[in-house]
């Protein structure tokens, strides 16, 4: 009796749960009460201290079991708990990094700006500097229009003088250009820059024709004579004729004004001078009058 309260008092100080003390009591009731009554009294005792050994020992594993139980869910809840933490902490350090990075883009763009501002500027101010000088320049467009259409009227004339006097070459073509041009003078829809273009214009193709080759059949310019020739000009060096059925050649006069014959022996030279001018024969040497400035 004193073995039994002695015990309880151990199982309550180790605070086993009474259900599961009856559990095993009933347990070993039901499976080992018909040896009880067989047994002496020391076995007995020796068989039911053994028993609540075993009651308290299984019941103590019992409540270990339960608290690692719940010490090992409080862990599980601690690690995932832990583990959120650490994919917040992720996140947030990747946002930063992604905001580190824009913002030294965003740097990037704002002295790619100030750059591009500063030299803007400088743009601006030509700008203006333009601005004022096509201002004054529009403003003394007047006065220089004045001066210009003198000046294309002047030119216009010199160059008609220089085609009469010049080598009677392509006179129908160079005399027509002259008329056309003296049309345009007198529109009002043509502007002055436009007229002036197209006198310089005419001024360089008169400039073409003394340095290049040409052969081409026509009448016998200022001459009585109108018959077609075949002619040869040679820059304005020399302005030569051959007649179409080879036994005549002549050439320009520029001191007498006028057409002179020339003997036989130049129809070689001038027959070649046309085949070359027309792209029919290689480059080569010509033995042909030629006409010299005279001397002051």
């Amino acid at each position: 009796m004193l073995l039994s309260i002695t015990m309880l008092n151990d199982l309550e100080k180790c605070k086993v749960k009474p259900l599961r003390i009856s559990v095993l009591f009933v347990f070993l009731t039901h499976h080992f009460g018909i040896f009880l009554g067989n047994l002496k009294k020391t076995e007995l005792q020796k068989i039911i201290t053994q028993t609540v050994l075993f009651v308290f020992l299984a019941s103590a594993n019992v409540g270990y079991a339960d608290k690692l139980e719940s010490s090992l869910s409080v862990q599980k809840k601690s690690i995932e708990t832990s583990q959120l933490s650490q994919k917040k902490v992720n996140n947030l350090a990747d946002k930063t990094q992604e905001l580190a990075a824009e913002y030294r883009s965003t740097l990037h763009k704002i002295n790619s700006l100030k750059i591009y501002n500063t030299q803007l500027d400088k743009v601006i101010e030509s700008q203006k500097t333009e601005i004022l000088s096509l201002n004054k320049q529009i403003e003394d467009i007047d006065v220089t229009q004045k001066e210009i259409v003198p000046l294309v009227v002047k030119m216009l004339n010199t160059l008609e003088t220089f085609i009469q006097l010049d080598t009677p070459f392509l006179m129908d073509e160079r005399t027509k250009r002259i008329q056309e041009l003296r049309k345009m003078m007198d529109r009002a829809d043509v502007t002055v820059s436009e007229k002036y273009r197209r006198v310089i214009e005419a001024y360089q193709i008169e400039t073409e024709y003394g340095r290049t080759i040409e052969a081409y059949e026509s009448g016998l310019p200022a001459s009585q004579n109108s018959r077609t020739v075949e002619l040869l000009r040679i820059g304005r060096l020399g302005l030569f004729y051959l007649s179409l059925d080879g036994n005549e050649v002549g050439f320009w006069d520029k001191k007498s004004k006028k057409w002179i014959q020339l003997d036989s022996s130049y129809q070689r030279s001038i027959s070649d001078g046309i085949r070359i001018a027309r792209k029919q024969a290689a480059p080569g040497l010509l033995s042909l009058p030629v006409n010299f400035a005279e001397q002051p």
